[in-house]
């Protein structure tokens, strides 16, 4: 065993006690020995206990129905979500938006994001408004079962079936391990044909057929050949599906103006597009270590962190890239409109 990988075992062993996911960049958590004797459905089972305490502390930001809602189904869905008047200045205000951004390229599929540093929300009063309200963050926080700092950005995503290579993002998926959440706020309306979200309703809760699929989804993962799966983003088919005695996915087709907040660890997915389409959206997501037991440990919601964590992780990506050798998944394009064609 060469010196450098025993060197880096006792950090693997601290990643058991945090978000780390990948069973295949991680031996330990990948170990087939280990994970058939329980260790993936330990971490699995722990984090849900102590999202559940979480969860509790937030729920009375919430309005009841929705927050049962919520509970049945893994996500809320608020059509005119934003007065008309808001509305109506959050359009006029992208409508004219170019800022820099950065695009990722999965199959047919081109995701750009446009980030919204603070310097940038200065210039966009009405865009600032909707991400600092209490009520869309307290919907992400209820949904990610965290106090935490939601991290906010225009997305656009720009689809071309008539690639060959599919989009990894259309096979149902679990995100990771735990309860993690995302929002969408669409900017014009989403048909059929538009690569609707779609999400298996129920499918956030740990349920004995969930956790008996996860024991033995995990045993063999860091050799599956599907990438995402290995990385801890576990793919599944109907027969998965079946399995835990959950229903078919409900391909969420809604007017602009419409915001959707899921738990990703639920089961979801981009719906294929049979056309070209270009969807765009504000767009936020939250994840944190789930084994903390308050927002107060998570390094994300200090003031210096919250509102630069999209700042953060592209610099380290691109450090990764130039200093370390690693492959470049985002590729920057320089101020673009929303809308503009995609350039990788």
């Amino acid at each position: 065993m060469q010196i450098g990988r025993i060197l880096r075992y006792p950090l693997w062993a601290l990643e058991v006690l945090g978000p780390t996911k990948s069973f295949a960049r991680n031996p330990i958590l990948g170990s087939p020995r280990l994970n058939r004797m329980g260790l993936h459905v330990w971490r699995l089972s722990t984090a849900h206990r102590m999202a559940a305490m979480r969860r509790a502390r937030l729920g009375s930001r919430i309005d009841p129905d929705q927050r049962r809602a919520f509970d049945r189904d893994g996500f809320f869905v608020i059509h005119d979500f934003l007065p008309a008047d808001a509305w109506r200045r959050l359009s006029e205000e992208t409508s004219a938006l170019r800022l820099p951004a950065r695009e990722i390229r999965e199959g047919q599929t081109v995701t750009r994001q446009l980030l919204l540093t603070p310097r940038t929300l200065a210039r966009l009063p009405q865009t600032r408004a909707v991400v600092g309200g209490r009520g869309i963050n307290d919907l992400v926080r209820y949904a990610g079962a965290t106090a935490s700092a939601p991290v906010w950005f225009y997305q656009t995503v720009i689809a071309d079936p008539a690639r060959s290579e599919a989009d990894p993002q259309t096979e149902l998926h679990s995100d990771t391990f735990f309860p993690t959440s995302k929002a969408w706020l669409f900017l014009h309306d989403v048909g059929e044909e538009d690569g609707p979200f779609a999400y298996v309703p129920g499918s956030h809760r740990l349920t004995p057929r969930r956790r008996a699929w996860e024991h033995r989804a995990s045993i063999d993962a860091a050799d599956d050949p599907r990438s995402n799966h290995r990385g801890g983003s576990l793919r599944l088919g109907a027969e998965d599906l079946e399995e835990m005695g959950l229903p078919a996915p409900v391909r969420m087709c809604v007017p602009a103006n419409t915001l959707i907040v899921a738990d990703t660890h639920g089961f979801h997915g981009r719906s294929p597009s049979p056309r070209p389409t270009v969807r765009v959206e504000l767009h936020g997501h939250l994840r944190t270590n789930p084994f903390l037991p308050t927002a107060l440990l998570d390094a994300k919601s200090w003031p210096f962190i919250r509102d630069r964590q999209l700042d953060i992780d592209a610099g380290m990506h691109e450090f990764a890239v130039r200093r370390l050798g690693a492959r470049r998944k985002w590729h920057w394009t320089g101020p673009v409109a929303l809308d503009a064609p995609a350039s990788v």
